[in-house]
């Protein structure tokens, strides 16, 4: 089974980024907005327990971080992707890093770029012509995330939660 770790932002956020999903990402239905911590992995019914005591442990070490979005991004000319971009910190860093330095799955293929989706999967012509007006409009939002969600994907694609962990270290 299919298996990531995320943070979910605060309604107020996902209503921002839904505002532009529902017309944007192919994806809207399947899965709320949020911070990619783990990417995709696959995990056995055995296996995951133990993902959940690692998880458990590492959110043990780390308390809460800071979530600021900034401004609209875009992961153009690799992917027309545009996304919330998430001003990285320490403290979402280094979470990153024990969520994904000799854990679980593999490796990601891709450098830690904190964000939350909002378009995909765009021809070049759509992407090109949201990119400007997202970027015009903006953003500027900060919350604080206290917690982390294990997904897991169902049959029909979508994402749902298989366990919950509150960040309660104080480093």
């Amino acid at each position: 089974m299919k298996y990531g770790i995320v943070a979910f932002p605060s309604k107020k956020l996902q209503d921002l980024a839904n505002g532009y999903r529902k017309r944007y990402d192919p994806h809207y239905a399947l899965i709320t907005p949020h911070l990619t911590m783990k990417s995709v992995f696959n995990a056995t019914d055995t296996e995951i327990e133990d993902v959940a005591k690692a998880i458990k442990e590492v959110t043990q070490k780390h308390g809460p971080f800071e979530l600021n979005v900034s401004k609209v991004s875009t992961f153009a000319p690799i992917t027309n992707a545009i996304y919330f971009k998430a001003t990285p910190n320490e403290e979402m860093l280094n979470l990153h890093h024990d969520l994904n330095d000799d854990f679980f799955g593999e490796a990601s293929e891709f450098s830690f770029v904190p964000h939350i989706t909002i378009a995909q999967s765009l021809s070049s012509g759509e992407h090109d012509d949201i990119i400007g007006q997202l970027k015009m409009v903006g953003v500027d939002h900060t919350e604080t995330i206290d917690r982390l969600h294990l997904l897991y994907q169902l049959d029909d694609g979508s994402w749902t939660v298989y366990e919950t962990f509150r960040l309660e270290g104080n480093k």
